[in-house]
């Protein structure tokens, strides 16, 4: 059932390459910071993508039974590609067979569209504006 969560930018933990973050809570406490930060490092070494100029976000996301990290980025000049990584025991795994983003990733999903296309698709390109406009901040 459908229970509004917590949506919070994580500007105070920002990340070397620029990549926006976002949490998502139930009880409104994120836990393991650290963790979803070294997943997140792990996806951007998998995708070998110049991450400083890429616009893109992640979300460390607290759900009711596993911890999801979701990253989106942007490339082919309007696509949106997705990671959907979950924590299961002592491990993350990455199967989109399985785990896909959910109901509550999709509030940052339609902001993120919305500051793309403000800040890099509409006739200019300031990824600095795209990075400072966090929903909710």
């Amino acid at each position: 059932m459908f229970r509004p969560r917590l949506i919070q930018p994580l500007s105070s933990a920002s990340d070397a390459d620029g990549i926006k973050l976002y949490a998502i809570t139930l009880a409104g406490k994120l836990a393991d910071i650290e963790g979803f930060q070294a997943r997140l490092a792990q996806v951007k070494a998998e995708r070998r993508l110049p991450w400083k100029e890429t616009a893109g976000f992640a979300i460390f996301h607290r759900g009711q039974s596993a911890d999801y990290l979701v990253v989106g980025w942007w490339g082919n000049d309007n696509e949106m590609f997705t990671s959907v990584s979950v924590r299961e025991g002592g491990g993350w795994v990455e199967d989109p067979r399985r785990y896909s983003f959910c109901v509550w990733d999709l509030e940052v999903f339609w902001h993120e569209r919305n500051s793309y296309v403000r800040h890099l698709y509409s006739g200019t390109r300031d990824i600095a504006s795209y990075r400072a406009d966090l929903l909710g901040a």
